[in-house]
């Protein structure tokens, strides 16, 4: 069992402690460079926007390149895991409250 195997194999519920930390971590640390490169878009994302957009995000890109994770899976199922679903659409929520469009100068 190598390092990473190991890391993973704690859980909470079916979700491994390890992939959810490293991907609210490395948004966070990534979010000036995010923040930054959206400006010069003409978006104004607070930082701490990112870490609210984290799953919806990652959620989003998982499904799109067709690698469906539990999560994804549980997420796009109809029938079941109503909580996941209402913290998602929560934590999409509250990602796009603070955006705002940067008028010009």
């Amino acid at each position: 069992m190598n390092t990473i195997e190991f890391l993973r194999q704690f859980r909470v519920f079916e979700y491994a402690i390890f992939d959810l930390v490293a991907s609210f971590l490395g948004i966070y640390l990534l979010s000036p460079l995010l923040s930054k490169l959206f400006k010069k878009l003409k978006l104004d994302i607070p930082k701490l926007n990112w870490v609210f957009l984290t799953l919806p995000i990652s959620i989003g890109t998982h499904f799109a390149v067709g690698t469906i994770t539990p999560m994804t899976e549980n997420f796009i199922n109809l029938h079941d895991h109503y909580i996941l679903k209402i913290i998602v659409i929560g934590m999409t929520i509250l990602g796009l409250r603070g955006i705002r469009i940067v008028k010009k100068r």
